[in-house]
Order: C-alpha cells, then structure tokens, then sequence
C-alpha cells in the first residue's frame, strides 16, 4: 500500500511566498535556516501569563503553526531573501491540454524570465525599457498582484541605475511620463478598471513616480576630463560615418548639440533622407510630404511627421527568443531544453510588441 502524506497530491517540493508570488525551493540558504530555527527556538519558549500569573505553554501543534506563520511572514516582508526560478524561460501555452492545464499570463512570464538582471546588461537595457514602456500603456492592470510589485522593483532599479550611471535618461523619462499618465487615468477611474491593491498603494506609487521624474529632470551630467584623443578631434568624414550609424533621429539631434560641427553635420538633408528611407516605405512619403521654403523636401520634418503615423523599425543588442519546436520564451544565452533535431532553425527573436502579444487571448 503506498504511502500517503498529509497532503497526497503533494509532488515533494517545497513552496514559499514571496513578494513576486510562490516560488518553489528545493533548499533554503544557511542563513535563512539559522533564522528559521532561530524563530522556532524562541516561539518553543513562549509562555503565556494568565490573570492568575499562572504560566501555559504552547502545545506543539500550536507551536508549530505559530512557527510556519512567523516564516512566511518573514520571507514575504524580507525582499532580499528572495528564492527565484532557476530556469530562466517559460512555456507557452494559451490553452489546457492533457499534461498542462491552464494557460500562460503575462504576469507569469513577467516574473520568470528575469527582467530584474537583463537590466544590467547594455544589450538589453533599451529592449527591457520598451517592454516596460508597453506594458505601461495598455497591460498594466491585466498583470497580478505579484507581477505589478516586480514591475515596479524593476523600475525602482532601472532609475536608479539611470541616476548612477546616466545612462539612456531619455529612454526612462518618455517611460515614466507614460505610466504616470496610465495612472492617472486609472485612478480617477477606480471602480471602472481592475486595480489590484489598495487605492492608497497605487497614489504612493504615483508619487514616486513623480519623485523619479524630478531627480532625473534634475540629473547633471558629469564632465569626464580626458586629456586624449575626442570626438571632436576626429575629421569630418568619421564624424559623418558616426552619425549614419544612428537609428534614432533624437539621438542625432542629441548629438548635434555637442559642437557646432557636430550640428552642422546633423542638419545634413541626405542623412535625414536615409533614416526616413531605412524606417518608412515609399507609399508612406507621398502621404506625407513637407516642402522647405525652396521647395526642397524636408527630411528632417517628415521624419518625424512619419513617426506620429508609423511605428519605426526596432533595433536591439540582444532579444528574447522564442522556440517555435517548444513554444519556450527565454533568453538566448541562458537557453532552454530544446527538443529538436536542429534547434538553432527554431528560433525567432521577439519584438517587444510581439512579447505583449503572445499573452492576449
């Protein structure tokens, strides 16, 4: 006859809540266990004093749900003893089968594909922060409970990192203006739309929001001092060859205030002219077309015009991926136990948009 244990159903592993949810654990760290036996020893030598100042000790049954009670409080309101998946991709699956039921949410996927640590890389930042930036404006309130805390620790982390390195202050400012708009409009409407938590906790979250938007508003960039070689010693036709490598027309305008020469090279009509044409097709000019006061097409304006109108092409140093053999979302240098014969053709890189995409049912 086989065993049966408290609970049958149990598959053997362990499971605690944290602040991004259940996480299973296959074995706690030392630390946590001196502090878990630590709680045990001294819940085992409470007493309780009666009016009669006669002394009742627990029995051990209530000891120990008195000790359980203390650990999980103490996972969830320590944040830095956090147990996270060791896999770092997820299935997709939009469905219930035979061997899986229930399907994929956003927020599962949110929390398991470590977003937290795809920040401090350079390749992914700009990828992370679009996510994000996505997610602000339309999926905000389709994440859970646990999904939105990550959210906004991710966040937490990406301005601070913003501030220490200043890095990309751009790419967070044009984020944070949207979620705060998203806000704004959730708020005023509580009753209408789906906000997980207290009204109180999402205000407190608008205001450090706002917080955030000053400190970066207020961020002074430092001055590096290098006796070598600058940019501005490089001759013309290398400076040109730089700007041409940038997708991004604020980033050329950005670049244009440095020095004169660098501005004049920017305001260059040819240059303006490859950006639209590497962005936009042909049909998309003709709708759009703006005339300098000469006559001449203005680039530079119908960048921009177009950009209102059309969504740009999308560059990034490094992407989640995604096995069509597996229908596994992970990160490429991390992978996934592929099944197939040649896993390398099964791969496809994942748009942002199309991240958000696959989760819409």
């Amino acid at each position: 006859m086989p065993f049966l244990g408290q609970d049958w159903r149990s598959p053997g592993w362990r499971w605690i809540k944290t602040e991004d949810g259940w996480k299973r654990c296959e074995s706690f760290s030392p630390e946590l266990e001196d502090e878990n036996s630590q709680l045990n020893n001294n819940i085992s030598h409470a007493v309780i004093l009666t009016d009669d100042e006669e002394e009742e000790i627990y029995r051990t049954e209530d000891c120990e749900f008195a000790a359980k009670k203390r650990k999980k409080e103490h996972f969830w309101n320590n944040t830095k003893s956090q147990c996270f998946y060791s896999e770092k991709w997820i299935y997709v699956h939009k469905e219930s089968t035979r061997e899986r039921h229930g399907y994929c949410t956003l927020g599962e996927a949110f929390n398991r594909l470590d977003f937290s640590s795809a920040i401090q890389d350079i390749r992914r930042f700009n990828y992370v922060v679009k996510l994000l930036q996505l997610i602000a404006k339309s999926q905000l309130t389709s994440l859970s409970g646990a999904a939105q805390k990550n959210y906004f620790n991710i966040l937490d982390k990406i301005v601070r990192k913003v501030l220490e390195d200043q890095h990309n202050p751009r790419l967070i400012k044009d984020l944070l203006q949207d979620l705060s708009s998203t806000l704004c409009i959730l708020i005023r409407g509580v009753g209408k739309s789906v906000l997980v938590g207290n009204i109180n906790i999402w205000i407190c979250r608008l205001e450090t929001i706002l917080t955030w938007q000053q400190q970066l508003k207020n961020l002074q960039m430092n001055k590096q001092v290098n006796n070598g070689l600058t940019l501005s010693d490089l001759p013309l036709h290398m400076l040109n060859n730089i700007l041409y490598r940038f997708s991004d027309g604020w980033d050329i305008i950005m670049l244009g205030q440095v020095t004169p020469t660098l501005y004049m090279l920017s305001e260059d009509r040819q240059l303006w002219k490859k950006l639209c044409q590497y962005h936009f097709a042909e049909k998309q000019f003709c709708r759009h077309l703006i005339l300098s006061e000469k006559g001449h097409i203005d680039w530079k304006l119908m960048y921009f015009a177009l950009q209102k109108c059309y969504p740009i092409k999308e560059q990034y140093g490094d992407t989640l991926q995604f096995c069509r053999h597996c229908s596994i979302l992970f990160w490429k240098d991390t992978g996934h136990p592929c099944t197939a014969n040649d896993p390398d053709t099964c791969f496809m890189p994942v748009s942002p948009q199309h991240f958000i995409d696959l989760f819409k049912f």
